[in-house]
């Protein structure tokens, strides 16, 4: 299996963040949630990984955050979710 897929993606991410945020002493990096589709020949499996040490709660809070900025982004016709 080729994993540099999801490496591009997360390093992709943290181009975005350093852009956005550079060297400011101000912000950190909170949470960090995973979601990596496995496609294989006995179908589609899910893989979730977060740093949330057990908190179902906070996972659940951001993943409708996570909805809720896909669908915005559906709307605006960018389909982006960014």
């Amino acid at each position: 299996m080729d994993i540099s897929d999801a490496g591009k993606v997360i390093a992709e991410q943290m181009d975005a963040i350093e852009k956005d945020f550079g060297a400011s002493k101000e912000h950190s990096i909170g949470a960090v949630i995973t979601l990596v589709e496995v496609v294989g020949p006995e179908g589609t499996q899910l893989r979730l990984r977060t740093n949330l040490g057990g908190q179902p709660y906070r996972l659940l809070g951001y993943l409708v955050a996570a909805l809720d900025n896909a669908l915005e982004a559906v709307k605006r016709g960018s389909g982006s979710g960014d």
